[in-house]
């Protein structure tokens, strides 16, 4: 049988037609040869998501984003086409992310952990990631203000920086540097010295550790030796105290008895301070000594007899 070219035109029009039916379905997010399930959501805003733009998970593709719609109060409704393969829970977000950095936008889900799967024609949640230039924007402005700031604390400091404050601060650096050497050469000369007296030192701190361990192990001695010590001093300063204070008593009373016996006139002391008679006595006494020795020196010769010759005196 003779197929003629008109049939052969139709057939190739009619394949044809089904092929770019096919590409314009998969090019709009629909899969003719796959069962899918649908999913919408809301956006404010979905400033660089078009048509057929890839839904993902972990960077794995089971989707495209099959139609968008603007709604009376200005949100935009996307329809997500998913391969029934895979199943979405309820809690799911679908997030629009940043594919690249021309700004193209790409649909991630961000899949729950209900239990409960979303159904066909079934809403999801929705949230857009903030993009790159969002997230320098504040920075931006930040580095703005602090680039501002720096201009001014760099002019003030221009303005201070004189000449003759460059010249006094070059002359404390240098001041600085100099003590620098001198600390380290100080240094130097201190390591010397401890070099050479190492094993001497090394010596007095085992002589240290030694007397340190005897101090130790005495501890207990030394501890009774300084106990006995304190209560031979109390006892020491107990009985001097003591005796001093029994002594100065005993004084007392000897000196009260003298008193009360001159108060009473009995001994010399006590006729003295009460008998005038007897210190009349004296001075007469005193007197008349007086008188003999002023006399012994007026006529010595009356009291004391000479003789050159040992010769004795006939008077």
């Amino acid at each position: 049988m003779k197929i003629s070219n008109e049939t052969k035109v139709g057939a190739l029009t009619i394949i044809a037609l089904a092929i770019l039916f096919a590409g314009y379905s998969f090019l709009r997010g629909n899969d003719v040869f796959s069962s899918s399930n649908s999913f919408y959501t809301v956006y404010d805003n979905v400033d660089g998501l078009t048509v057929s733009k890839p839904v993902m998970v972990n960077g794995y593709q089971i989707g495209r984003v099959s139609k968008m719609d603007l709604l009376e109060n200005g949100q935009i409704e996307v329809e997500f086409k998913i391969d029934s393969d895979h199943p979405i829970p309820s809690n799911t977000i679908a997030r629009i992310v940043s594919a690249d950095l021309l700004g193209s936008k790409a649909i991630v889900f961000d899949l729950g952990n209900s239990k409960t799967m979303a159904k066909n024609g079934g809403r999801l949640q929705s949230d857009v990631q903030a993009n790159l230039l969002e997230k320098v924007e504040p920075l931006q402005l930040k580095i703005e203000n602090l680039v501002v700031k720096l201009d001014s604390v760099l002019s003030g400091i221009n303005t201070t920086l004189n000449d003759e404050f460059q010249r006094d601060f070059k002359h404390s650096l240098r001041s600085v540097t100099v003590s620098l050497r001198n600390i380290e050469n100080i240094t130097h000369d201190v390591e010397g010295l401890m070099g050479s007296e190492r094993l001497r030192l090394a010596k007095i701190m085992q002589n240290l550790e030694s007397i340190t361990n005897n101090f130790k192990n005495n501890n207990q001695k030394i501890n009774s030796i300084l106990a006995n010590f304190d209560t031979l001093s109390n006892d020491l300063a107990q009985m001097e105290i003591k005796s001093t204070i029994d002594n100065a008593n005993k004084a007392m009373q000897d000196v009260q008895v003298i008193t009360d016996k001159i108060s009473r006139g009995e001994g010399s002391l006590g006729l003295l301070v009460h008998d005038d008679k007897l210190y009349n006595n004296l001075s007469s006494a005193s007197a008349e000594l007086d008188a003999l020795v002023s006399d012994l020196k007026t006529n010595p010769g009356k009291y004391l007899k000479l003789s050159i010759f040992g010769k004795k005196d006939t008077k």
